[in-house]
């Protein structure tokens, strides 16, 4: 009898933890911009935390150089950390650029990002947040991503009749790549969303850096000094825009933990998950802006 109720509790558990979880597309399979014929369709799984205690929602877009998506060591551990803290997730599978699915292949991972703030925002009821507190967080290239998105957002190639805001309320990026210059980027990112016609115009407009208005969403950054892959100097560049821009930001800056930490970096005790979502859960982004 003990074992069928320990057998039944674990089926309970695991019961619970897929309901938690639903998995859509993101666009009809007819619709999905930019698509060539053999397009993927990018999906949004929703992660919804067994104890809601806020009403915000964070959209979660992993790494991978804009060539994968490292979702099982950034974004599904990102997801399930908020999830402790009663926060709603969504984690967004966009597309990488490849030329042979799609066409104007740089501008696709935004558009999707901007896809899914229009999905959240006009779905807020039913998940039981608030439309004016959704926060997008990015990691390394998915970095680049989320600070694309949060200096771009007057810029879209997508329908919205409802006009609905596709400024996010605040930005969360981790290690992230925001320059595309040649003495800070990572290459490969680089290549991957705008090569191999590079140009000084292109460089420009996706360093994100270079970007930043009074407009820009209030921001937290977090890079280790010791990152070889991308440069710390992503985040310091971007962080000096914001202050001289009077656009709130904070900044957790490890003394180690090179790249693709993710959610625990193993060389210190104090991770930035924990101010992190004591910022995100004090609206105190909301507040300063």
């Amino acid at each position: 009898m003990r074992k069928m109720y320990m057998g039944l509790t674990v089926l309970f558990f695991s019961y619970q933890h897929m309901m938690a979880q639903q998995s859509m597309p993101l666009y009809p399979a007819n619709q999905i911009p930019f698509a060539k014929e053999n397009t993927e369709q990018p999906k949004i799984t929703v992660y919804v935390p067994q104890k809601k205690k806020s009403d915000v929602a964070v959209i979660v877009c992993s790494g991978g150089a804009y060539g994968g998506r490292a979702n099982d060591v950034e974004g599904i551990p990102a997801c399930r950390k908020l999830n402790e803290a009663g926060i709603t997730a969504f984690l967004l599978d966009y597309r990488v650029p490849d030329a042979s699915r799609m066409t104007e292949k740089e501008i696709v991972p935004l558009t999707d990002v901007q896809a899914t703030i229009m999905y959240v925002r006009s779905h807020a009821k039913q998940y039981g947040i608030k439309p004016d507190k959704v926060g997008i967080m990015g990691f390394s290239a998915g970095g680049h991503l989320v600070t694309t998105v949060e200096t771009h957002f007057n810029q879209t190639r997508l329908d919205n009749p409802g006009h609905i805001s596709l400024r996010p309320d605040f930005v969360v990026a981790v290690y992230p790549v925001v320059s595309f210059a040649d003495s800070l980027t990572h290459i490969g990112s680089r290549r991957n969303l705008i090569g191999p016609d590079i140009t000084p115009e292109k460089i420009r407009e996706y360093s994100n850096e270079l970007q930043v208005t009074e407009e820009t969403p209030p921001t937290f950054l977090v890079s280790a000094i010791d990152d070889d892959v991308v440069k710390v100097e992503n985040s310091l560049y971007l962080e000096a825009a914001l202050r001289q821009h009077h656009v709130p930001v904070k900044m957790f800056l490890y003394a180690k933990g090179g790249h693709g930490f993710g959610v625990n970096n193993r060389t210190a005790s104090a991770q930035w998950t924990e101010p992190c979502i004591r910022w995100i859960l004090s609206g105190k982004w909301k507040a300063d802006f």
